[in-house]
């Protein structure tokens, strides 16, 4: 079974019901982009991770280069996959590279897709009625994998997992972390907000963990200041995901970490900007509290960068707000 999954980490967390569907039946081979490959290499139910930076998809998407799609055709062939679930989000069409996998053999190929699909799907579900427009992300591509037959074992209640976590054994508890950054800045609460929470957490008593990744280092030394402990840089991702499940809240934006808190079951204060609809991306199935102004001039512009000056759909959360929810989420386990 041939799963396919671009994009960045938290779109390849939120993959994961539906490869142990196809893992409970099949051996799993997951392709990935660069940016999903953390991600990929914790999923249970994955036997190979393959990556490929795909033109069509990718935020900074790369030249369409004939060599390299030839080897990608020619990589699954000799793969000799009986089926693939392409698994894409609502805004990204799984026809180009479905015809990619007709040209190598795949005989049996299932997706989500809007547009007329000819020869190239054996299973197509459409958007807004066999899979419902905001459903969230997991569902859909579950849906993908047991429209095409394959669904979760017994007992598997469907949540995002991880396996391989790195326990933070060496971090005094208790603890609540704050995570500043997101790929795209409109998604993530502002800097001086962050910063100011993590003094606020601190001041009521709660040791306060600020991570981050390596080209984030300066964001989370501003962030945690003189308050926090500065992680930012210091961690891979399955040792982020033991620092996650360590803690007690995670305090944190429309971004991968959030989806991995969820994963490892920690309590969710979700800074979410509308610029992508929550239903579909709030993190699944964890106890969370969502915060944002969820109907701000911004919804569904899927904007990078805020449009709207002084990025008010989030930065008119206060910070004693947040503090309060971090207080109600202590002791809460999903």
């Amino acid at each position: 079974m041939l799963v396919v999954r671009s994009d960045s980490d938290g779109d390849v967390l939120t993959a994961g019901p539906a490869v142990r569907a196809a893992a409970a039946s099949a051996r799993v081979t997951l392709l990935c982009g660069p940016s999903g490959e953390r991600a990929a290499r914790m999923l249970p139910g994955v036997a190979e991770v393959s990556v490929w930076d795909c033109p069509w998809i990718a935020a900074d998407p790369p030249p369409v280069v004939e060599s390299e799609v030839g080897a990608l055709v020619a990589w699954m062939r000799a793969g000799r996959f009986d089926a693939a679930l392409l698994l894409t989000s609502f805004h990204q069409s799984p026809l180009p590279m479905a015809l990619l996998a007709r040209l190598a053999g795949v005989r049996f190929i299932a997706a989500v897709s809007e547009d007329y699909p000819g020869s190239l799907l054996d299973v197509r579900l459409r958007p807004g009625s066999d899979v419902e427009e905001l459903v969230p992300e997991p569902e859909r591509a579950l849906a993908v994998a047991e429209a095409a037959g394959f669904t979760l074992p017994p007992g598997d209640d469907g949540r995002l997992r991880v396996c391989g976590v790195e326990e933070a054994a060496d971090l005094p508890r208790p603890y609540v972390v704050v995570h500043p950054g997101a790929s795209a800045p409109a998604r993530a609460w502002s800097p001086h907000r962050c910063a100011e929470a993590v003094a606020a957490l601190a001041e009521r008593g709660h040791r306060v963990v600020v991570t981050g990744g390596p080209d984030e280092r300066a964001l989370t030394a501003r962030v945690a200041g003189a308050h926090g402990i500065d992680l930012g840089g210091r961690t891979s991702f399955p040792r982020l995901a033991g620092v996650l499940a360590g803690a007690d809240a995670v305090v944190v934006g429309n971004t991968g970490p959030a989806h991995l808190a969820a994963a490892v079951g920690t309590p969710v204060v979700s800074l979410f900007s509308p610029v992508v609809p929550a239903a579909k991306w709030a993190p699944y199935r964890a106890e969370v509290v969502l915060l944002g102004d969820q109907h701000a001039a911004c919804a569904g512009t899927r904007a990078k960068e805020c449009p709207i000056p002084g990025h008010p759909c989030l930065d008119g959360v206060s910070v004693e707000e947040v503090v309060s929810v971090v207080d109600e989420l202590v002791g809460v386990r999903a």
